[in-house]
């Protein structure tokens, strides 16, 4: 059955897009214009209580019955318990897994996210302390992965939902102003997933 995918054009939307295609799974793409506010319409936040995207629903959820799920690490995880893809079973190989995808979800997208931020603005002076701040860490956080990926292939070793999520925000290393010339290691790692052709059909995908 057909998955229910409620997302826009951004790297937490492209994760999902990605570990949907990489699994296999048929989905819907609903727009959910975020430049228009439409994140916020009741309808959609009885999906997502914190009006954010992305959210799914998938009608064949636990025990067939339907279930909806929203932050994009839990739907993540979701997408590997019920695939068993992506996912290890073994818990030794899964707590790598874990651990990047919670160090995807609480600095590699928060910390780029403010870059976004800053970057955008028009005032220079508004611009110039967030951008020192932000840019200087979101480097740091390039550099602990780097080093990571100067030992493995993935992130876990295996290829696995934490590559996903954290391919969603390296997608945007350019906006970003980073070079992979400075993290070699991680543009090697870029390519390589963005070279699978499942990956290729889920940054392809139309979310907007």
């Amino acid at each position: 059955m057909t998955i229910d995918f409620y997302t826009w054009n951004t790297p937490n939307g492209r994760k999902i897009s990605v570990a949907l295609e990489e699994m296999g799974l048929p989905y819907k793409v609903h727009p959910v214009n975020i430049t228009k506010g439409e994140q916020h319409a009741p309808d959609f936040l009885k999906l997502s209580p914190n009006g954010k995207i992305p959210a799914i629903v998938d009608p064949n959820g636990p025990g067939g019955a339907p279930v909806s799920i929203f932050e994009s690490g839990a739907i993540l995880l979701y997408l590997g318990e019920k695939t068993g893809k992506f996912l290890p079973a073994d818990l030794r190989k899964r707590i790598p897994v874990l651990e990047w995808l919670m160090w995807q979800m609480g600095g590699f997208g928060p910390i780029p996210g403010q870059v976004h931020h800053f970057i955008a603005l028009e005032n220079e002076q508004d611009r110039r302390y967030g951008l020192a701040r932000y840019m200087a860490e979101t480097r740091r956080l390039y550099g602990v992965l780097n080093a990571r990926l100067a030992e493995h292939e993935f992130v876990a070793d295996e290829i696995s939902v934490a590559d996903f999520a954290i391919l969603g925000w390296a997608w945007r290393h350019e906006r970003h102003k980073v070079s992979f010339d400075d993290f070699p290691n991680v543009g090697r790692w870029y390519e390589q997933l963005m070279a699978r052709p499942a990956v290729k059909r889920g940054m392809e995908a139309k979310l907007d």
